[in-house]
């Protein structure tokens, strides 16, 4: 199946989901060389006093980087977010993506992220700004309500349909669910039944498997990989080679993975400077370490290094004794 998003063509169905404090432009890279057919940029505030701050110019940042360049913006008034969409297309962005499926508290106290799902008048004004204001497609991100007893998410898609949005992703909880609780994946079939554009399924999708079971149940043109990507930025190309091909690539070996770890610490480190980078490096060093069992406890003394340099002839340290202690394991278990 062939998946377009205005004049783009994805060369697969999985996206990769934009998190805040995740999905920088090192991560990005790196998940679209392992196989992600769109990934997605960390949220940028629509609030013009954000625009020159350090975290704004980081996250503006598309230099070498796939295409199509998506960028997602946040606000709750539609001509900063119009503003903020002409902006970030004059940057680079070829995809405005709108963020209505945040419910982090800071983000919803703001009245903006999937608080903005209780109010469907200002979500058409807010979707009819951005659309006429840049030439580029623009993509929704909501969830499926304000809470389980008010699920609007059908309505709230038919307003993005009307509204000129090319594309949808549906987080298959409500605001109030955060990300506790078993994903409803029922609101995102009937979502798709409502709408002709493409919508992703999202929520928990954490294999390959479980991708497919998701696009057969909701009948989704793709799935966005959220947090199931954190340390396994190999895990969309999975979920494409089965997807597209019924392919089952195996996760890299040990030793790939070294590879992988390395060059994602080095750039990090490269993109942020020693200062910040070695700081940012802790959390995407410890999803990486927490995959595997032999490698998990190690993850407060890597956290506890405070030179780049040390960082990482800790990891080489680390994946070089890693194959004997697996060793030595199973021989103690013999």
């Amino acid at each position: 199946m062939t998946l377009h998003i205005g004049p783009y063509k994805l060369p697969n169905r999985v996206a990769l989901a934009p998190m805040a404090g995740v999905t920088d432009l090192p991560f990005r890279r790196l998940c679209a060389a392992q196989g992600a057919g769109l990934v997605v940029s960390e949220m940028l505030s629509s609030n013009p006093r954000m625009q020159g701050t350090r975290k704004t110019q980081w996250r503006s940042q598309h230099d070498a980087e796939c295409e199509p360049r998506s960028v997602q913006i946040a606000g709750n008034d539609p001509q900063e977010m119009a503003a903020a969409a002409q902006l970030n297309v004059a940057q680079g962005a070829q995809i405005i993506d709108i963020n209505m499926g945040c419910p982090a508290k800071k983000v919803c106290r703001k009245a903006a992220g999937s608080a903005l799902l209780a109010q469907e008048a200002l979500v058409a004004d807010i979707l009819q700004a951005v659309v006429q204001a840049v030439a580029v497609p623009v993509t929704l991100k909501i969830r499926t309500g304000s809470s389980p007893s008010e699920r609007n998410g059908v309505t709230i898609a038919r307003i993005a349909q009307d509204s000129g949005i090319a594309a949808l992703a549906v987080h298959g909880r409500t605001r109030a669910c955060a990300f506790k609780g078993a994903v409803e994946y029922d609101t995102i079939a009937a979502i798709v039944d409502a709408v002709e554009i493409p919508v992703f399924a999202n929520g928990d999708i954490d294999s390959a498997q479980k991708a497919a079971a998701v696009i057969a149940h909701t009948g989704a043109a793709g799935v966005m990989i959220g947090r199931a990507a954190q340390g396994r930025p190999w895990l969309c190309g999975q979920i494409a080679a089965w997807l597209d091909r019924g392919e089952v690539l195996p996760d890299p070996s040990l030793a790939e993975q070294h590879a992988i770890i390395r060059g994602h610490l080095a750039a990090l480190h490269e993109f942020y400077g020693d200062f910040m980078g070695l700081r940012i490096a802790r959390k995407h060093i410890g999803w990486y370490l927490q995959q595997h069992p032999l490698l998990a406890s190690q993850r407060k003394a890597f956290n506890a290094l405070n030179q780049a340099q040390a960082q990482q002839h800790f990891l080489d340290q680390l994946f070089n004794l890693a194959p004997t202690q697996a060793s030595d394991k199973k021989e103690l278990a013999a």
